[in-house]
C-alpha cells in the first residue's frame, strides 16, 4: 500500500487515525436505518445500505454501496459506488455517482457519515443539470411521471429486500401438545363409613344422639293426637311377636277364640290413637286346633 508524507508524517497513519476517530463518532450519530461499517479486516473499505426515501420512486428499495478510503484521507475524497442497479440520472450503470461532495466540493471537515447522508438526499433530490445518464435526465425533465415509473420499476427488479429464510422446524422446537385432560374420580364413601339418610321435606327425625327414646316418641305421639304431627311422619314398624314378648304376654289366640282385627299400617290417620302401631304379615288368623 502506498504513502504520502504529508507535514513528516505518513499520510497513511494519519488516514488510519481519521478512520477510527470516525469509527467512534458514528456510535454517537442517529443513522436511521442506514448502516455504515468498515470492514473487520481493513478499515479501508466500507459498506453502506441505504434505504430508499419515503415519498420518492425509490422507496421501499435498499441501495447497498461500496466505499473506498484512499491512503491521503481526508484530503482527498472517498470512492463511492452504487452496488445496487439504480434508475438515476446521477447514477451510471457502473454504479458511479456524480456528487460535487464527492469531486470539487470535498472538503477534510467532511466525513463518510455526511457522505452517505448526502447521497440519500441524492435520491430524493436528483441533478438534471449534471448528469451522468444524460437520456434519465431529459425523461426526468419532460416526463417526470414515466420517470418515476420506471424507477419504480428497477426498485422491484434489483432493490427489494431480500427476504428472511423461513424459521427451521425441528421436533425439539415444536411445543408439546396438551395432556389429555383425565376425569376426576368420584368419591364413594367406603362401607365403614355412614352417610346420614336424605331429610325429606315434611319428615321428622328423631336425634339420633338421644338417650331417651320415651320421651322422643312420647312427643311425636302427642303432636299426631293433637293433630299438629305431619302426616308424612315416618312410622316404626314393630313385629307383633317381639312386642308380646315384651310386654310379658303372648299374642297368639288361645284355642278356640278369633284373632282380633288390626288395622293395615301404612296411612298415619288409622292410628293416631296409639302410641305405637302395630303391623302383622297376614290378614286374620284363625287357629283350629287338631
Amino acid at each position: 500500500m502506498s504513502t504520502k508524507r504529508v507535514g513528516g508524517a505518513s499520510a497513511n497513519s494519519m488516514a488510519a487515525k481519521r478512520i477510527k476517530r470516525e469509527i467512534a463518532d458514528l456510535s454517537k450519530e442517529n443513522l436511521g436505518n442506514i448502516t455504515l461499517v468498515p470492514n473487520e479486516s481493513n478499515i479501508f473499505a466500507w459498506k453502506a445500505t441505504i434505504p430508499g426515501p419515503q415519498g420518492s420512486p425509490y422507496e421501499g428499495g435498499v441501495f447497498e454501496v461500496d466505499i473506498r478510503i484512499p491512503d491521503d484521507y481526508p484530503f482527498s475524497p472517498p470512492h463511492l459506488h452504487f452496488i445496487t442497479k439504480v434508475y438515476h440520472c446521477n447514477v451510471a450503470s457502473s454504479g458511479a455517482i456524480c456528487l460535487d461532495l464527492l469531486k470539487t466540493a470535498w472538503s477534510p471537515a467532511l466525513s463518510l457519515y455526511k457522505v452517505i447522508l448526502s447521497l440519500s438526499s441524492l435520491l430524493t433530490d436528483p441533478n438534471p443539470s449534471d448528469p451522468l445518464v444524460p437520456a434519465i435526465a431529459q425523461e426526468y425533465k419532460k416526463n417526470k411521471a414515466k420517470h418515476d415509473q420506471n424507477a419504480r420499476d428497477w426498485v422491484k427488479q434489483y432493490a427489494l429486500p431480500k427476504n428472511p429464510p423461513p424459521p427451521t422446524t425441528s421436533s425439539s422446537s415444536k411445543p408439546n401438545p396438551m395432556p389429555a385432560q383425565r376425569p376426576h374420580p368420584i368419591s364413594r364413601p367406603n362401607s365403614s363409613t355412614s352417610v346420614p339418610p336424605a331429610q325429606v321435606a315434611g319428615t321428622r327425625r328423631s336425634n339420633p344422639f338421644s338417650s331417651d327414646d320415651g320421651q322422643e316418641t312420647s312427643g311425636r305421639d302427642t303432636s299426631l293426637a293433637n293433630g299438629t304431627g305431619s302426616a308424612s311422619a315416618a312410622i316404626n314398624l314393630v313385629d307383633s311377636d317381639s312386642d308380646g314378648e315384651a310386654g310379658g304376654t303372648s299374642s297368639r289366640p288361645r284355642r278356640g277364640e278369633r284373632a282380633p282385627k288390626r288395622p293395615r299400617t301404612g296411612v298415619v290417620g288409622a292410628a293416631v290413637g296409639s302410641s305405637r302401631t302395630r303391623a302383622t304379615a297376614s290378614d286374620d288368623v284363625i287357629v283350629i286346633d287338631d
